[in-house]
C-alpha cells in the first residue's frame, strides 16, 4: 500500500486548499477511503471517509460542512477540498484505506495562520 498526500500550504483563516491523495500498491476502487490528521502534540483525528463508489461520504463534528471529500477512481486519487480553514485545522493531513492508521504514507502539511 502506498499513499502520498499533497497539495497542503500556509493559508490565511478562512483561506481554502484542495488536498490530493495518489494510491498504488492495492485496489483503489474496492476501498473505502479516509482522511485523517494529526496535529502537533496530538493525537490522530478522523477527518472524513468516502465509499468505494464516491457516492456516499461523511465527516467528523468538527467540520462543519467546510470540508468536502471526493475521489476519481480512474486516476486512483482521493481528495480533500479544505474551505473557510481556522487555525485549528492545523495539522499534517494523511490519507489511509478504509480506516487503518497504519496505511499511511506521506502527509501533506496545512497550516493556517495570520
Amino acid at each position: 500500500v502506498q499513499l502520498q498526500a499533497s497539495g497542503g500550504g500556509v493559508v490565511q483563516p478562512g483561506g481554502s486548499l484542495r488536498l490530493s491523495c495518489a494510491a498504488s500498491g492495492f485496489t483503489f476502487t474496492t476501498y473505502t477511503m479516509t482522511w485523517m490528521r494529526q496535529a502537533p502534540g496530538k493525537g490522530p483525528e478522523w477527518v472524513s471517509s468516502i465509499n468505494a463508489n464516491g457516492d456516499v461520504s461523511i465527516y467528523g463534528q468538527f467540520v462543519g460542512g467546510r470540508f468536502t471529500i471526493s475521489r476519481d477512481n480512474a486516476r486512483n486519487t482521493l481528495y480533500l477540498r479544505l474551505d473557510n480553514l481556522t487555525p485549528e485545522d492545523t495539522a499534517m493531513y494523511y490519507c489511509v484505506r478504509a480506516s487503518d492508521w497504519s496505511t499511511r504514507g506521506r502527509g501533506s502539511q496545512v497550516t493556517v495562520s495570520s
